[in-house]
């Protein structure tokens, strides 16, 4: 089953300056999702993607528009 969360570019990444994985939604946060196995990360951003729909969606606030529905993982 889709949700709305699914709607967002969600990327993790290998990054050499913090020596792990760092998972990113540029519609909602540039970081914050991080750790050393590239699945786990992923599966938390996920989690996090969902959360701040829960968010937006309980405040009222408009969703951002989507830029990708593209899922990347390292």
């Amino acid at each position: 089953m889709r949700s709305i969360a699914d709607q967002y570019e969600k990327v993790v990444y290998w990054s050499d300056e913090d020596q792990c994985f760092i998972g990113v939604c540029p519609e909602f946060f540039k970081g914050g999702v991080h750790g050393d196995d590239p699945n786990k990360v992923f599966e938390e951003l996920l989690e996090v993607v969902d959360e701040w729909v829960e968010i937006f969606e309980k405040d009222g606030r408009p969703l951002p528009e989507p830029k990708h529905a593209v899922l990347q993982a390292a």
